[in-house]
Order: C-alpha cells, then sequence, then structure tokens
C-alpha cells in the first residue's frame, strides 16, 4: 500500500492515532501558554495540510487538482481555492544572529586551534594578547569580519552561552547549544530540533527507506533521586557525544568544500525528560515498562 492510499484511508489505523494524541499533549500545552487558540491553529493547519498535499503527494506528470487536493487533505474545494495563492513555505529558516552563532559555536567546539588537548574549547582572551593565536576577536573575525565582536559578546552573555571567568577571558557554556533566553532562538531550535526528529520517525513508519536513527531508554519505576543521578549521566554522555559528532562534522564539512552534491544536512541531537510515571487520565496507551525503545 503506498503512502497516499494509506493516507485516505477512511479509517487511520488506531494505534496511530493512539500515539499522534499522546505525541500532541505537551504541544498543546505550549499553544494554549502562548495564547494560540484552536481556531487559529486549525487556519494554519489548513494552509500546512495544502502545502503538503500539493508539493509532496504529486503524480507524475499530472497537474495537482482542486478536486484531488481536496480528496487528500479533506479541505472543501472552496477552502483549497482561497487558500492556494497563500501555500506557505514551512523552511525554519534561522535568523542571522543564530547561523553565525551555530557557526562559531561549532568552531569554538571543534577547530583544534581553539580546543584544549582534551578537545575542550579554550577559554579566550577578548582580544588577541602577546604570544597568543587565538581570540574571541579573532574566533568572531575569521567567521565574519564584518560583524564586530563586541556586540556578539555582549548577547552570547545575556543568553548564557558565554561567561566571563576570573582572568576576563570568555568561557563557551558547553551545554548552551541552546540558548536558555530569548524566544526567537529558542523558537528556532524548537521548530528544528522537534521537525527532524519527528520526521525521522514518520521516515521510519512509512518504510521510506533505510531507517534514521532513532532510540530512547525508558523506565518508570525510579525514585527522584535516582532521576536526577540519570539526569547527570545523560548531560555529561550526551554532551560528549555532541562533541565527538560536531569535530567530526566540521573536517568532513572542510573536506567537502567544493564537491558535487555536497548539499546535505544532518541534525544529531539529545534530549532528557522525566516525570511522575502515571498516565494522564485522557491516555489510553498502556505503559511498558524498563525498556530499550526501538521506532
Amino acid at each position: 500500500m503506498d503512502k497516499i492510499s494509506q493516507n485516505t484511508s477512511t479509517t487511520p489505523p488506531p494505534a496511530l492515532v493512539r500515539a499522534l494524541l499522546h505525541a500532541l499533549r505537551p504541544l498543546i500545552r505550549l499553544l494554549l501558554s502562548y495564547g494560540v487558540t484552536y481556531p487559529y491553529l486549525v487556519n494554519q493547519l489548513k494552509t500546512l495540510y495544502l502545502n503538503v498535499a500539493t508539493h509532496e503527494f504529486q503524480l507524475p506528470d499530472k497537474t495537482q487538482t482542486a478536486s484531488r487536493l481536496s480528496l487528500l487533505t479533506g479541505l472543501h474545494r472552496k477552502d483549497i481555492k482561497r487558500l492556494a495563492d497563500n501555500v506557505m513555505t514551512t523552511d525554519n529558516v534561522a535568523p542571522a544572529a543564530i547561523s553565525l552563532g551555530a557557526t562559531l559555536i561549532a568552531r569554538w567546539s571543534a577547530d583544534p586551534d581553539y580546543v584544549d588537548e582534551q578537545g575542550q574549547p579554550l577559554h579566550l582572551s577578548r582580544f588577541a594578547a602577546e604570544g597568543e593565536r587565538v581570540s574571541f576577536e579573532s574566533l568572531v573575525t575569521g567567521v565574519n569580519k564584518d560583524i564586530r565582536p563586541r556586540p556578539v559578546l555582549d548577547e552570547w552573555l545575556r543568553l548564557g552561552i558565554v561567561q566571563l571567568n576570573q582572568d576576563n577571558r570568555v568561557s563557551l557554556n558547553t551545554a548552551a547549544f541552546i540558548p536558555t533566553q530569548g524566544l526567537d532562538e529558542m523558537a528556532f531550535y524548537f521548530g528544528q530540533n522537534i521537525h527532524d526528529h519527528l520526521a525521522a520517525t514518520a521516515h521510519n513508519l512509512l518504510h521510506d527507506g533505510p531507517p534514521f536513527l532513532e532510540r530512547s531508554v525508558y523506565y518508570n519505576n525510579l525514585s527522584p533521586e535516582s532521576v536526577a543521578k540519570l539526569a547527570e549521566l545523560t548531560r555529561t554522555l550526551g554532551m560528549r557525544a555532541l562533541l565527538a559528532v560536531n569535530r567530526q562534522a566540521l573536517e568532513l564539512e572542510r573536506l567537502d568544500q567544493g564537491k558535487a552534491g555536497a548539499n546535505q544536512r544532518m541534525n544529531f541531537g539529545i534530549y532528557f525528560f522525566s516525570e511522575p510515571s502515571a498516565p494522564h487520565p485522557a491516555d489510553t496507551a498502556s505503559v511498558d515498562e524498563n525498556k530499550n525503545h526501538d521506532a
């Protein structure tokens, strides 16, 4: 059965519906917290449904018609005609400041000139001092000579990405790959990371090709003290994994410069979550205990 026939079935698989409702619960909580009402969301979803159906469910050598789009999406043909000129792009394009920041952090965390013998980011002087080859200034100007280092430093101090140590040197907070302040920054990474995690699992469910890595470890009979220990362990091991992949990716990106077909992107992430294991009243899915999860 192909993707189109699966999605036009009158009765979606109950297991998929249960999983969907469970996955959407924290998203609905977030939307309500920011005043995103159901009618507003529905209007956005209409456009998104039309966008996906238009661009990802085309038939070879055939024009996408309003009738077929109505069949695929369940939208009324009047809605399709009304929204046809407003089919939005859903690309989560990084604002310039975030794109620059990600490049700087990647270099500071992986470039041999900016890490110590243990592979940890160096504590940088603000400006190149005598006898020093690198500084925060050289880091910024080495990526973009049109950007002044001081505004970058001030913004990163505000977001908690860096801090000044006792010697007035700039230290990278390696746990702050995602800022903890600034809604624009946090919202961008939220959209990017959740999209890619969902895209990987959707790919695996649809059997579109070799499965992507998507694994987790799940236990539900732990004390708060044990959860705290596991949280610390995941932070330590997770950051090691992120830094190792970052170093390899930076080197490979340099080697791939100018190569034909070097237009692929990747995203590797980690997460940790804990809460009391009693299910929400509306959640009807059974709880599987003490297992490695393979999606």
